[in-house]
């Protein structure tokens, strides 16, 4: 996982940080602006979801939805991938860089059906990690969304004798394009010599002197074992290595850092690639960020052209051709199409400092990171920004203490539309979560019950509709009985009903 947080000592831009209310127009970052006191995302007033009489402009359902709401903004992924197939070109064109650029979604950022195929029709290849992404591999083959040309790398342990190993082996009976990357060599004893012919990738582990290299990383090998095993590929029949697999390990905001992690890697395939002629990739990933918070350290155009400087500067060290170029984004292709919205329903005094305003969710378990890493996410009022601004602390209705946010210990500040206890009723107070489409639901649950038994939110799918509007798809949320029925509890048909058999057996 390529999750990350801005350490609590560090104030980062969350949202509006001033009393005074929000000019009209004004633009917070490429896809939030304020609009007639309200807050525009991708041209929808979001505040106008839980109103029953809003405008059909948008092209939605006439009912209010419900609060909590969960948004997937589904053309923001396609843009992603389309926008880092840009800067990638244009250094392409600008550098002479003789390799070509592929997208690849490392899909553990989110694995949900609608990404996964939103990915898919983007052009992007695709990553995974274990067995089940197997099946979500081959029903996308199924449903004719992966072309035989699109790669499918295959992260994570893949044990000898594991259910992961078994099926890449039948999946790469389907599919010619099936890349295991490995992480030792019995991974390779397991794989290789079982009647199909497979095109290998081998992860590096940073170390040593790598900069900001985990010593204590227990994926991949060293630049040695990593020799020793491309070596055993190379004696193997039916195997041939492709690709080097180097990782960041964790989302970076500095561009210049990423790229310096890189070299070694770079380096160790220039070297390699001398004498093998069918090492032709060079994979990056693990560190990518999307822009999870209003603040822009990460320029993506000029790590494009940064990484390619590099890996040409290394291959002319080495007198070998430069590599094509995979790039594993998870968290930079799917933070920001999502956003969680609540209502507040309560404002109360806290003695420590700025009011506490409630909302009708839990931050915790929707956003898993900010009580766990002390992640920050963009957060916005979707109506009343021409009122004055308060600063304030937001809290969740579960009876943890860390269901809050900013996250404890953070010194961010949080300014949302002062509104008095009484006025919630007839003027309602909507907030938003952005760029939060990135491991917080995975993280949290999928159709999962959450901490304190609250149920699933409402979840609407917007995508692009036929007339050059948007469609959009509801999924339901819970309801008591499925939050009890996922907790056993549908079990229990009566009270006082007899043990089963087997559980006496057991006694």
């Amino acid at each position: 996982m390529d999750s990350t947080h801005a350490p609590p000592s560090v104030a980062c831009r969350i949202g509006w940080q001033s009393p005074a209310p929000v000019p009209e127009g004004y633009r917070f970052n490429a896809f939030l602006e304020a609009s007639g006191g309200r807050l525009q995302v991708h041209g929808l007033d979001l505040a106008a979801f839980f109103e029953v009489d809003r405008s059909p402009a948008a092209g939605l359902a006439d009912d209010a939805m419900p609060s909590p709401l969960e948004i997937a903004f589904l053309p923001n992924i396609r843009a992603q991938v389309a926008a880092m197939g840009r800067y990638f070109r244009r250094a392409i064109e600008e550098l002479g860089y003789p390799a070509p650029f592929h997208f690849a979604f490392a899909s553990k950022a989110n694995t949900a059906e609608e990404i996964v195929r939103s990915t898919l029709t983007a052009g992007a290849h695709h990553e995974m990690s274990s067995d089940v992404d197997v099946e979500i591999v081959r029903r996308m083959l199924q449903a004719g969304l992966l072309p035989e040309d699109r790669m499918v790398l295959a992260n994570g342990f893949k044990g000898p004798g594991s259910a992961y190993a078994r099926n890449l082996l039948a999946l790469r009976r389907e599919h010619r394009r099936v890349i295991p990357i490995l992480e030792d060599s019995a991974e390779l004893g397991f794989l290789a010599g079982r009647g199909v012919d497979f095109d290998f990738g081998i992860r590096l582990k940073r170390t040593q002197g790598d900069a900001g290299a985990d010593r204590d990383s227990r994926f991949g090998v060293n630049a040695g074992e990593l020799e020793r095993l491309a070596l055993e590929i190379d004696r193997t029949q039916e195997a041939r290595f492709v690709l080097l697999h180097a990782m960041f390990g964790a989302s970076s905001d500095s561009d210049e850092q990423f790229v310096q992690a890189l070299e070694p890697g770079l380096d160790l395939f220039a070297r390699l690639g001398r004498d093998r002629r069918h090492l032709r990739f060079f994979d990056f990933g693990g560190g990518v960020p999307g822009r999870t918070t209003l603040d822009d350290g990460f320029d993506y155009e000029r790590f494009a052209r940064l990484l390619l400087t590099k890996a040409l500067d290394a291959c002319a060290r080495h007198g070998t051709r430069p590599p094509s170029l995979i790039g594993e984004f998870g968290r930079y292709t799917v933070s920001e199409h999502a956003a969680h919205l609540f209502r507040v329903i309560a404002v109360k005094a806290n003695e420590a400092g700025p009011p506490w305003y409630l909302v009708d969710g839990s931050i915790m378990t929707s956003f898993p990171d900010t009580w766990a890493l002390g992640e920050h996410f963009i957060c916005l009022p979707l109506n009343h920004l021409d009122r004055p601004f308060r600063r304030v602390r937001l809290g969740g209705i579960t009876c943890d203490r860390d269901d809050v946010y900013p996250p404890r210990g953070s010194v961010t500040p949080l300014f949302l539309p002062d509104i008095a206890a009484a006025d919630l009723d007839e003027t309602p107070l909507y907030v938003g979560f952005f760029s939060v489409g990135a491991y917080q639901e995975m993280l949290g649950g999928v159709r999962g019950s959450k901490h304190c038994v609250l149920p699933e939110a409402t979840e609407l799918l917007i995508d692009d509709g036929e007339d050059g509007g948007f469609a959009c798809d509801i999924v339901p949320g819970h309801t008591t009985e499925d939050v009890l029925d996922n907790l056993g509890y549908g079990r229990t048909a009566r009270v006082g009903a007899p043990r089963t058999a087997a559980a006496v057996a057991l006694v």
